[in-house]
């Protein structure tokens, strides 16, 4: 055979070679990419079902303070509607929503029928306002009247 076509052939063959083991690595690489990607998404989404099933549980279950149940209000969010509250705050902000305006609290008792001459009784009513603006479901203006957010 030719020499210079047997040195040819060795050649190619030595560039085969190299190209088949780049493309071997570069193949190896794509697989374990492939492999961290389906990790990903099976995390992904059991960390997705976990915040769905934590987001129920906090608008449906009440919570524990030293000992005691209170409600849990959520905070407003998109996706979060105002049926999530419990039926008290539905109530209070449908008083504070059927005003002509910015209202007190003493207002909005009156609305729902609660004897606001009475302290005791005033107070859980401006704090349950209070939790509403806290969790973005109500605006509290500096004259200490409340109302709705746009």
């Amino acid at each position: 055979m030719d020499p210079e076509l047997l040195e040819r052939i060795t050649a190619r063959r030595a560039e085969l070679d190299e190209l088949e083991e780049q493309l071997a690595k570069q193949l190896a690489e794509v697989r374990a990419e492939r492999n961290e990607l389906a990790v990903a998404e099976r995390v992904h989404e059991r960390v997705s079902e976990q915040l769905a099933n934590e987001r129920a549980s906090v608008t449906q279950a009440p919570g524990q303070v030293g000992g005691r149940a209170v409600t849990l209000i959520p905070h407003r969010t998109s996706g979060v509607e105002e049926s999530t509250l419990p039926p008290d705050y539905q109530r209070i902000l449908a008083a504070v929503r059927q005003a002509a305006g910015p209202v007190m609290a003493r207002q909005v008792g009156d609305a729902l029928g609660i004897d606001v001459s009475v302290r005791a009784k005033l107070e859980p009513l401006r704090g349950r306002l209070v939790g509403l603006v806290d969790r973005g479901w109500l605006r509290k203006l500096p004259d200490g009247r409340f109302t709705t957010c746009l």
